[in-house]
């Protein structure tokens, strides 16, 4: 054997290499208690885990409770709008019926008082007519009462067409009474019996004296002609009026004393005269 394998033979063992490999070992070791000691405890966490996924709600019934919740906010606000839209209809409702009922009202009320003012009109109508009747019965006292005119006695009358029927109808009611506010048959006042007259033809004359002395054409009492309206009192104001029947005669009723009669123009002479025909 040579001097260096006897050198070799002898050397030291290597620590290093020694200490390596059992720091290796070593780790692995701690390695391997620490993992061991650890399974247990990442087991019981493992299990709690498990526990607190089972718990907990699933994605599911999520969903769901927020479909309702969503339903019934919405059926919530449904009910409230249907609640406000009926409040206001019904708001709206009222307040038509109310405008409808004071329309109604004012309606009525407006009726009422053009009624009213009608009557009004109509008894001043009447009340004038009075007067202007009284007026002409104490203008006939004035004068020496003229014998009235009978039918017997009557001049034949030149009057034609619709003037002859209104005269022939005013000469058949003398004799008849006077009364105020009467149109015939069987009574008149002043202006009932032009009205009547005049009628027989199909004219509709107004109603009162004032009203009859601005109906037609004013003429000249010295151009009248038989069926012509002749007035007592200023035109428009007349308190009396007759009918002219020809040959400077008129038939009227004049008051309740006299009833209808014929005079002579001159007896009582008129202011004015209309031509209605």
């Amino acid at each position: 054997m040579s001097s260096k394998a006897h050198i070799r033979s002898h050397r030291k063992p290597r620590r290093g290499n020694t200490l390596i490999r059992s720091g290796v070992a070593g780790g692995v070791f701690t390695t391997l208690a620490v993992t061991g000691a650890a399974s247990p405890s990442s087991a019981a966490g493992q299990a709690e885990a498990t526990d607190a996924t089972v718990e907990m709600p699933t994605l599911d019934g999520l969903l769901t409770a927020s479909t309702t919740e969503a339903a019934e906010a919405t059926r919530t606000l449904a009910i409230q709008y249907n609640v406000e839209a009926a409040k206001e209809s019904a708001a709206a409702k009222a307040k038509k019926a109310a405008a409808e009922a004071k329309k109604k009202a004012d309606e009525a009320e407006a009726k009422r008082k053009a009624e009213e003012a009608a009557e009004a009109r109509a008894r001043a109508a009447e009340r004038a007519e009075e007067e202007r009747e009284r007026a002409t019965a104490s203008r006939s006292a004035e004068r020496p009462e003229a014998p009235a005119t009978t039918s017997t006695t009557q001049a034949p009358s030149t009057a034609t067409g619709s003037a002859a029927a209104i005269v022939d109808f005013a000469r058949a009611q003398v004799g008849k009474a006077y009364v105020m506010g009467s149109t015939g048959p069987n009574a008149y006042d002043c202006s009932g019996l032009t009205t009547a007259a005049f009628r027989q033809v199909g004219v509709s004359l107004p109603r009162t004296s004032q009203q009859q002395s601005v109906t037609g054409t004013q003429v000249p009492l010295s151009q009248v002609q038989p069926g012509d309206i002749l007035y007592w009192g200023s035109a428009g104001s007349a308190y009396h009026v007759a009918i002219y029947v020809g040959d400077g005669k008129f038939v009227g009723a004049q008051n309740s004393s006299t009833g209808v009669v014929e005079r002579d123009m001159s007896w009582d002479p008129p202011t004015g005269a209309v031509r209605v025909l």
